[in-house]
């Protein structure tokens, strides 16, 4: 996908002025980039993690781009691949595609993006990341559904005796 095809559609699925309006009540300073994106950096939010994150054509961070650019040159061409999946999955559908990728690859991996088909499309050591080995996938099924029965068991017994009082407890 061509830049300006890119930055058109990011336009008309309303990505890049929700990036901006996240960038704005960050508290950033907004600047034209490489390839009409946006630069917004000194962002004050805690959330979401990482060196810089993408919402449209708007790059993000909480530190000052330029030192971060210095340090990791390829991060603006990361980030820019972020950009243009805003586009091809039609704006807002990009967080939960993002944020399942992550949970596939936590689950994978035990690692939020090693195998994040976004991240990896970005190119994770450009991103700052590491390429994880997988790990067996039957023991991690076994540890959550183990987790998520004790979870039950916790909430049955926090329940029972929930009839006290009641005149229905004989």
């Amino acid at each position: 996908m061509g830049v300006p095809l890119r930055h058109v559609l990011n336009w008309v699925n309303l990505s890049t002025p929700l990036g901006l309006a996240v960038a704005r009540a960050g508290g950033c300073r907004i600047r034209r980039g490489p390839d009409s994106c946006f630069l917004a950096d000194h962002y004050r939010w805690g959330f979401p993690t990482g060196g810089a994150f993408t919402v449209g054509d708007v790059v993000i961070s909480r530190h000052d781009l330029d030192v971060l650019m210095a340090r990791r040159p390829g991060l603006i061409g990361h980030e820019l691949v972020h950009s243009t999946q805003w586009a091809y999955c039609l704006g807002l559908p990009f967080l939960p595609l993002y944020v399942g990728s992550m949970a596939w690859s936590w689950i994978r991996t035990g690692d939020r993006a090693a195998r994040s088909v976004f991240e990896r499309q970005a190119g994770l050591l450009a991103g700052g990341y590491a390429d994880v080995p997988t790990r067996p996938f039957a023991p991690v099924v076994r540890g959550a559904a183990a987790r998520l029965a004790r979870t039950v068991a916790g909430r049955r017994g926090m329940d029972a005796g929930a009839t006290l009082g009641t005149g229905r407890d004989t």
